[in-house]
């Protein structure tokens, strides 16, 4: 199945993941609502709504930038109507906007716990009820966030409690949501990374220029998107999906391609259950 024609609105889509995602489906010729903060470059994180949007129609999709607070209702309800309006419809629901600090209790500040449950929580909550009116008219209509699996571990949440509820707010609403609307057809599915992702926001938050090499390029997570997205579905809802386990069962098996330096070990990533086992080698394969 291709995405040639489907609307995506996704949030966050102005670099990293998100771009990445957007990036996959306009190859199929998709329309791309590029729902994010960034109209203005920013000193540290590259990319705006603007330069995805040429990146966007480059590669083959359509494109419509806005300027988008997740935190924001009337913007958010007022983005969904005009993207509905501008491409006739919406088909998929990308919820990858985050905000991440890994701080203890005692080091987390009260704004940066509002700012992390405002866009990780709530700010998925809001925008995949805002667009559930449009998908139930759709022929194939997804919701995806961009979140872990439901792991309880004590190791996941003790040492950054903060973030690890935001974030397992957006896994809690794929849970509901997926029951909720399954007489719909609406899939509402999770995907999250067994590594680390080169990404900015990943670079400046946590793993730094040495860290990133022992990353994975977001075309992992690009691909494993677009394996879900093009699922019927009525067939594939409420799943938390690793990338490469998922790719593997999609038929994937060269995975060297998506590493940034093949010399590193790989570095896994957070929220990733101990059961789950990688279909391949996280070992350095070349020297």
């Amino acid at each position: 199945m291709s995405l040639k024609g489907k609307t995506l609105f996704i949030t966050g889509a102005s670099r990293g993941i998100g771009l990445a995602i957007a990036l996959r489906a306009a190859k199929d010729g998709a329309n791309v609502a590029i729902a994010a903060k960034t109209a203005e470059a920013h000193p540290k994180l590259p990319g705006t709504i603007f330069t995805a949007a040429k990146e966007i129609e480059a590669a083959g999709g359509k494109a419509l930038p806005l300027v988008v607070d997740v935190r924001d209702e009337a913007n958010v309800a007022d983005a969904v109507e005009k993207t509905a309006a501008a491409f006739g419809g919406i088909d998929i629901c990308v919820n990858n906007a985050s905000a991440i600090q890994l701080t203890p209790t005692t080091m987390t500040d009260m704004k940066r716990y509002d700012l992390m449950h405002q866009i990780n929580t709530r700010g998925t909550f809001m925008v995949s009820k805002y667009c559930v009116p449009h998908l139930k008219r759709a022929a194939n209509p997804h919701i995806l966030n961009l979140s872990p699996p439901l792991d309880m571990s004590e190791k996941w949440f003790a040492g950054h409690v903060a973030y690890t509820m935001a974030k397992y707010g957006m896994s809690m609403c794929v849970l509901g949501m997926a029951g909720e609307f399954r007489a719909d057809g609406i899939a509402v599915n999770a995907l999250w990374p067994r590594t680390g992702i080169a990404t900015a926001a990943i670079r400046n938050a946590l793993a730094g220029d040495e860290g990133i090499k022992m990353c994975r390029t977001v075309d992992i997570m690009a691909d494993a998107a677009h394996v879900i997205l093009t699922k019927r579905a009525r067939d594939f809802t409420g799943n938390f999906c690793i990338d490469d386990t998922l790719l593997w069962e999609a038929g994937v098996r060269d995975f060297d391609k998506y590493r940034v330096d093949p010399t590193r070990d790989l570095m896994p990533d957070f929220f990733v259950p101990e059961s789950s086992k990688s279909p391949v080698s996280l070992k350095a394969v070349a020297k």
